[in-house]
């Protein structure tokens, strides 16, 4: 079990950036993954529990639940074939390249994911940590076709908005709290440039290519293996010399203690202790 909670509102806001390497993981023969953790960045990811960057070609995990968190599921346009989604709120749904998928587990939902036969998933699977008053709420979900995303384009960039706004164009809401997912494509010599809402930490991970990302007049350069979180950046901007892919995660910092274990992330152990059983006595719901 992990307990969690760091409070570095106290700083510096623009000084807060941290890099951190993923954690390479595979299981069995179709799935491999970079894994960002948590407790990595001693509450720098908040309101993020995990990401994992992932490459899927056959089913894996089977049927599993998740409470006090939503899942969230990027998959990206180079990904063939389609995702199945399956879900205790009745859904059941392919997810094509480019999709998103949004469940907010709160008091518990079971789902389970996996590429049809002869498919290739490359995606996010992304854990966002849910406010204190929302643990409880009832599960729901929402799906968001690529062919519903608005597109930022123009010399140098393609931006899909896949949740959130950026430079004045809004993508669709999550189910949940506010919070933006950018998939960011920069071609050879080009830029974007991301502002954030006062307040929002950001966190930034390269998907391919060669990206630098400025914050404060400070370039990071990024490996593919790492990721870059940032509290109080009123401006980022992404370059590309070669031209890259990168997605840009940002929501306002819960702020909130939590305790986590497996798949459940609660407001204190005692609620956590009352999920588990939930789930054991199969009252978190099931797939059909």
């Amino acid at each position: 079990m992990t307990v969690q909670y760091t409070d570095q509102s106290r700083k510096s806001q623009a000084a807060i950036k941290r890099s951190q390497e993923g954690e390479r993981m595979t299981k069995g023969t179709g799935f491999e993954a970079l894994s960002f953790i948590h407790r990595q960045l001693d509450g720098l990811m908040d309101p993020l529990i995990m990401v994992d960057h992932f490459t899927m070609t056959e089913p894996t995990f089977g049927p599993h639940a998740h409470a006090g968190i939503s899942a969230v599921s990027v998959i990206f346009e180079d990904s063939t074939g389609t995702f199945r989604n399956r879900d205790s709120l009745g859904n059941d749904i392919k997810l094509a390249p480019g999709d998103l998928y949004w469940l907010k587990a709160a008091r518990g939902a079971v789902h389970d994911e996996a590429p049809t036969p002869g498919s290739r998933t490359h995606a996010l699977q992304i854990f966002v940590n849910l406010p204190t008053a929302q643990k409880q709420d009832e599960p729901s979900a929402r799906h968001i076709p690529a062919t519903e995303m608005p597109v930022i384009e123009s010399p140098g960039h393609r931006v899909r908005v896949m949740t959130g706004k950026s430079n004045g164009v809004v993508g669709a809401t999550p189910p949940a709290m506010p919070f933006t997912i950018l998939d960011i494509t920069l071609q050879a010599n080009g830029s974007f440039t991301h502002r954030t809402d006062p307040g929002d930490a950001a966190w930034l991970h390269v998907i391919r290519g060669e990206v630098e990302v400025e914050l404060d007049a400070h370039r990071h350069r990024l490996s593919n293996d790492a990721a870059l979180a940032a509290h109080g950046a009123n401006e980022i901007r992404l370059l590309s010399g070669e031209g890259g892919q990168a997605v840009l995660l940002s929501g306002v910092p819960l702020r909130e203690p939590f305790v986590q274990k497996g798949p459940f992330t609660m407001r204190d152990t005692e609620q956590l202790a009352a999920v588990i059983a939930a789930y054991e006595a199969g009252q978190l719901g099931s797939l059909d």
